[in-house]
């Protein structure tokens, strides 16, 4: 072998080993950049599951005010509360709240902080509000003593307090952590005042538990995620503290990391082992699968980020992104001019459905609602579920009030439809409240206040319509709400409202059989006000029940202390919308003496054709007490014999459009003689309203018609005058059935 082969030879293998050395650097420096890449990737995707953790548990925390003022702010639960009516409370404000929104504990606290009603997942449970009075009362304290300075000076506190609460997370006894939120009980309208002081509170809590721990994992797809008092870290698990408002931790949540970088090392160390050709794919393969690796990381924290922002059941904006994007379109409106409307939309009688057809019909119909909407509005709108049944629509680039208002009826129209919800059809309407920014001073606070009032006048309109903000109102609103407030005022202290009465007189003997009372209205500036001015308003305003309570009781008291044989109130089809109305005029009846045999209730067909088993219950139960019942303006409706045979009825009124015709119309008096006859048939009472001439009244009398009411006999007159007629018919005075027409 000569030198230079020796020399050739030694520098290979000089090459070689250089070689083999640099690769083994390269490799190792490529091994130590992946561990260090891994490590990073696996951090980043421990420090995204900790950050979903504390998003979860911050939006669990946000939510329980939302599903508090669902029940809380609402004219109902204010009534309900102060009456003591536990089903209604269980129903509406404690009980159904744990079962429908997941409220581990709810109490219901009256003015002096004492519990009217405790639950625990939907059960009442005696003494529960004991054990965490010592954690709860300083928060309750403290949003006293924030509703104590909000309300300071003010006669009624609702404005003031609507929209306060205080929030923490709280420790119960037995070490057991807690989300609270204390909210005020007020009413959602102007209908029912609420002294500073007097405010029920509704307390909200969620204990964290598995439960929570559940819901968070299950929705951020954090693995196996569970709470517990304590707990380390170990290389299985990770552990994160909960700290309350002291930073003391009060328990940890631990769960199996996500490590994918880890997980792929582990499966490829096998084959980097192998070989150095083998390692070197490896390798390729590590990097591709790392940027794999990366890019569902970012996927991932999109979609945590999408999570925030948007309702988990309908994917469109949640309240959080809704507010962000008020802000934001009310600063373009501040630089650009461009203007705005804000649409709040409720549906109504979701309640019903969802009660009805269960909780999954009610999440589906929330979903299909969303998608209605979603359908009405341009790419750059904004629609947003604010909790609930409880949406809202920022319309941007709005040309003019008139274009805002044709999207809110718009929305009315696209709900008028049916759902089909599980082969169920689903009947819901929408109502919705528009506001529009008038100005580049209105904030988001005002826009939202004022899409919130026009909302609640939507509803108490009627609902399923679309109510403007008024802000300024124009004369005949202003006219009509001074109207309201009057009539309020009228109803609480004497403001002019009185009875009179119009006789009722047998056909055959002339005698008083009975009279009807009516009301009236002598407005101290305005004047004598007849009935369709203020009748329809009452009505319209929710006033119709207190108006017609008022009446009852007037009449009943002055039929008491009178000779008349019986009194007739009438009744409006709103007051048997509530279940207690028969109780009321029991109440009443007790309260006055009157026997139940001297009162009639007169009701319209429009009431029968509700087919409503509640009518149905309260019309026989009045009849039970001994209460007659009435049909008044008969045979302008559309009532079947069914209905008069199912609901009970006492009496028909022929109404006096067909008594003005008699004689003159050989139609009309066919009807009137089918109406006498039905009533003899069906073992009815029938009174002829509207008798004004003698032909009139002898043609009734053949017909075989009971009873006689009209300005031939007698006019409306008051208590005093209808005496006079009773005592001077008693005595023989009088004769025919006249009396004494009295003016209006």
């Amino acid at each position: 072998m000569t030198s230079s082969t020796i020399q050739t030879t030694s520098l290979s293998k000089q090459i070689t080993y250089l070689s083999f050395a640099l690769a083994t650097v390269l490799i190792a420096s490529l091994a130590g950049f992946g561990w260090w890449a891994a490590s990073n990737i696996d951090d980043r995707s421990i420090a995204r599951e900790a950050r979903a953790v504390n998003v979860g548990l911050a939006e669990i925390a946000q939510q329980l005010p939302v599903d508090q003022d669902t029940a809380a702010i609402w004219d109902d639960a204010v009534i309900n509360l102060r009456a003591g009516n536990q089903p209604w409370i269980a129903d509406n404000l404690a009980d159904w709240m744990s079962s429908y929104f997941g409220h581990d504990r709810v109490y219901i606290l009256d003015a002096q902080n004492r519990p009217v009603r405790a639950v625990e997942n939907g059960v009442v449970v005696e003494g529960l509000y004991q054990q965490d009075r010592t954690v709860l009362a300083p928060l309750v304290t403290a949003l006293r003593e924030q509703m104590a300075d909000a309300a300071s000076g003010l006669t009624d506190s609702t404005e003031a307090v609507t929209g306060l609460g205080v929030r923490d997370l709280v420790v119960l006894e037995g070490n057991r952590p807690a989300l609270v939120s204390v909210r005020p009980i007020v009413p959602s309208s102007a209908e029912v005042q609420q002294a500073p002081g007097s405010e029920f509170l509704h307390i909200s809590l969620r204990l964290v538990g598995q439960s929570v721990a559940a819901e968070i994992g299950e929705r951020f797809e954090v693995r196996d995620l569970a709470f517990e008092s304590s707990a380390e870290a170990t290389d299985e698990r990770i552990a994160a503290p909960l700290l309350n408002a002291q930073n003391r931790i009060v328990g940890f949540f631990t769960w199996v990391p996500d490590e994918p970088a880890y997980e792929l090392i582990r499966d490829t160390a096998p084959a980097v082992g192998g070989g150095v050709a083998i390692g070197a794919l490896a390798v390729i393969m590590l990097l591709g699968r790392l940027r794999r690796t990366s890019t569902q990381l970012e996927d991932s924290k999109a979609q945590a980020s999408f999570l925030a922002f948007h309702d988990a059941l309908t994917g469109i904006p949640n309240r959080a992104l809704f507010e962000d994007r008020l802000e934001q379109a009310l600063a373009n409106r501040r630089r650009t001019g461009a203007s705005l409307a804000l649409h709040y939309i409720d549906l109504d009688r979701f309640k019903h459905v969802n009660d009805t057809l269960g909780h999954p019909a009610g999440d589906e119909l929330i979903r299909r609602g969303a998608k209605r909407l979603a359908a009405l509005v341009d790419e750059v709108d904004t629609v947003a579920r604010l909790g609930g049944d409880e949406f809202a629509i920022i319309q941007f680039e709005v040309a003019d009030v008139q274009a805002a208002l044709a999207l809110g009826q718009k929305i009315v129209a696209a709900f008028e439809p049916p759902f089909d919800i599980a082969g169920s059809e689903a009947r819901v309407g929408a109502s919705v409240g528009v506001a529009v920014a008038s100005d580049s001073a209105t904030t988001a606070e005002d826009l939202m206040r004022q899409a919130d009032i026009a909302l609640y006048e939507a509803k108490d309109n009627g609902r399923a319509r679309c109510q403007l903000f008024a802000g300024e109102l124009d004369d005949a609103v202003r006219e009509k709400r001074a109207l309201e407030m009057d009539l309020r005022a009228a109803l609480k202290a004497d403001g002019g409202l009185h009875l009179v009465y119009q006789p009722i007189f047998s056909t055959h003997s002339g005698a008083v059989v009975g009279a009807e009372a009516l009301v009236r209205w002598a407005h101290r500036e305005r004047g004598p006000l007849p009935p369709a001015s203020f009748i329809g308003l009452a009505e319209e305003r929710g006033l119709i029940g207190q108006l017609g309570m008022w009446v009852l009781g007037e009449a009943c008291r002055y039929a008491v202390s009178s000779q008349v044989p019986w009194v007739a109130v009438n009744a409006s089809p709103l007051q048997f919308r509530d279940e207690r109305f028969a109780d009321r005029v029991f109440a009443v009846l007790d309260e006055t003496g009157l026997e139940a045999r001297r009162l009639e209730i007169e009701i319209t067909e429009g009431l029968l054709l509700q087919n409503s088993p509640m009518v149905q219950d309260t019309l026989m139960r009045l009849r039970a007490r001994g209460i007659r019942i009435a049909l008044d303006d008969f045979g302008t409706g559309y009532s079947s014999i069914s209905y008069l045979r199912n609901h009970g009825v006492d009496k028909l009124k022929i109404d006096q459009s067909f008594t003005a015709q008699l004689g003159r119309n050989s139609e009309i008096d066919g009807i009137v003689r089918s109406i006498i006859d039905l009533g003899r048939a069906m073992h009815m009472g029938v009174t002829a309203e509207g008798v004004e001439t003698e032909a009139q009244r002898m043609l009734l009398g053949e017909m075989g018609c009971n009873q006689l009411q009209g300005y031939l006999l007698a006019k409306p007159m008051t208590p005093v005058d209808l005496e006079r007629m009773l005592a001077a018919k008693a005595t023989g005075a009088t004769g025919g059935g006249q009396a004494r027409p009295m003016a209006g």
